[in-house]
């Protein structure tokens, strides 16, 4: 929302500027540790959830174990920013089970449901404490609890209206200045891929898709197939990245390879729509940034969102 000679006026973001407002989220995410990031939390749940109370310290009774709930569903959360989350998994167990011990303890309410709120940056949570919590929900009988990370924060900002986005983010640059990003989301992940160690091992630990049908499809020749089956041997590093990231970024590279596919597919055919797809999503002529973008598209191939799936009769 925007004011012009007086009058509010309501304003769509395009995808650009979401991408640049997400830029700005992730700078915030990377940089708040401690209050600045309960703040970004309650900020946005103030937003999303009308019924939503903050809870802040008050000199010796502290915060009782609650950084915020909302009371008429019983849910509640406690919010943790360490600096360095890798080194800080056996303080989030400890600090997991002491707070809702905490809680329970010192709220006379019911807490139906217990998210513990932590700033990941971006790298997920290890299996131990994804334990810890889930026995903590079975132990209690909760409704449901968990952990909220970066990339759920991210999903609840997006949810929000545009203005309210922006008061979070911050105000983007003149949109009239900006250059066009078509490629912004797929050179992130490129760059993700190129700087990942190969899988290790003499047996990569992963299933191959049965895709020889769909690749006699689309007249695919074997040595493409190699190609797609060696970027494959990556997919589980590129699914890790998406899964601790936003929706909004696994939608775009979605979408953004799909277009690319879809502009092709009607002068192209077989490998050279392939190469084509490779040289078009690729921002240098380079082997290592092709050999990322070929990994992207055994993702897509295998899910069917780049050439075209078979149908019983052409079997």
């Amino acid at each position: 929302m925007k004011e012009i000679d007086g009058i509010m006026e309501f304003i769509m973001l395009t995808k650009e500027e979401k991408y640049i407002l997400r830029i700005l989220f992730k700078n915030k995410i990377f940089e708040a540790n401690g209050q600045a990031f309960e703040d970004i939390f309650t900020s946005i749940m103030n937003y999303k959830e009308p019924g939503f109370v903050s809870i802040k310290p008050w000199g010796n009774i502290g915060d009782r174990k609650n950084d915020g709930y909302i009371p008429d569903r019983s849910i509640f959360f406690q919010v943790f920013a360490p600096e360095e989350i890798k080194k800080s998994y056996s303080k989030i167990i400890s600090k997991l089970k002491k707070d809702f011990s905490g809680l329970v303890q010192q709220w006379n309410q019911p807490v139906k449901e217990f998210y513990f709120v932590v700033n990941d940056k971006y790298r997920g949570v290890n299996a131990d404490s994804e334990q810890a919590i889930s026995d903590i929900v079975k132990i209690n009988n909760l409704n449901d609890g968990g952990f909220k990370t970066a990339k759920d924060l991210e999903n609840l900002l997006f949810s929000l209206e545009d203005d309210q986005i922006m008061v979070i983010t911050g105000i983007i640059p003149d949109p009239a200045k900006i250059k066009v990003l078509d490629y912004s989301i797929l050179n992130e992940v490129i760059d993700y891929i190129m700087n990942i160690s190969l899988p290790k091992g003499e047996k990569p630990d992963i299933k191959f898709p049965d895709w020889e049908e769909k690749i006699k499809f689309n007249n695919l020749t074997e040595i493409t197939t190699h190609y797609l089956n060696n970027g494959y041997i990556q997919v589980n590093s590129l699914e890790h990245y998406l899964v601790n990231n936003s929706n909004f970024l696994a939608d775009e590279l979605r979408d953004k390879i799909n277009d690319i596919y879809i502009d092709e597919k009607n002068h192209f055919s077989g490998d050279d729509l392939f190469w084509k797809i490779v040289d078009k999503a690729s921002p240098k002529n380079e082997q290592m940034y092709q050999s990322a973008v070929i990994v992207i598209m055994s993702k897509y191939f295998e899910s069917c969102d780049i050439f075209e799936e078979p149908n019983e009769e052409d079997k």
